[in-house]
């Protein structure tokens, strides 16, 4: 059986946030065995799974992406929507737009530290819509 729900996240700033209980509390229940896959629906934000306990690790990722992926690069030409933009989609194709987890005994079947991340890699990047697909 498959199941499918679609729903929107609110406007968060620049940056990695957690967003595992949020999503979940998107999902009315999830099967005791399956796999979970969200997508987000966006080329500018992606998804990431990583740590979920201490926060520091969210500002060092956000550090080393704008390392790695700088503001206003000389030889970019997508550049009509911003400075932000063209980095963005960059972002975007380094971490992914889903990802997919195991469901077991009814839960995510995450690590004891892990945890689901919007990466949002726009300085306003608004609402974002993602769709959860469960499969059991």
């Amino acid at each position: 059986m498959i199941s499918q729900y679609e729903f929107s996240l609110p406007a968060y700033p620049r940056g990695f946030h957690l967003i595992t209980e949020e999503v979940l509390s998107q999902i009315s229940i999830l099967p005791e065995t399956g796999l979970f896959n969200l997508h987000i629906k966006h080329t500018s934000a992606g998804l990431s799974i990583n740590e979920n306990a201490d926060p520091s690790v969210r500002v060092d990722f956000e550090q080393i992406f704008n390392y790695l992926v700088p503001e206003n690069l000389p030889f970019l030409t997508h550049t009509l929507e911003g400075p932000d933009d063209m980095p963005a989609h960059i972002k975007t194709a380094l971490v992914g737009n889903a990802v997919s987890l195991p469901i077991s005994n009814g839960r995510l079947n995450l690590g004891t530290w892990q945890g689901i991340y919007l990466c949002e890699f726009r300085n306003r990047g608004g609402n974002r819509k993602l769709v959860a697909t469960i499969y059991s």
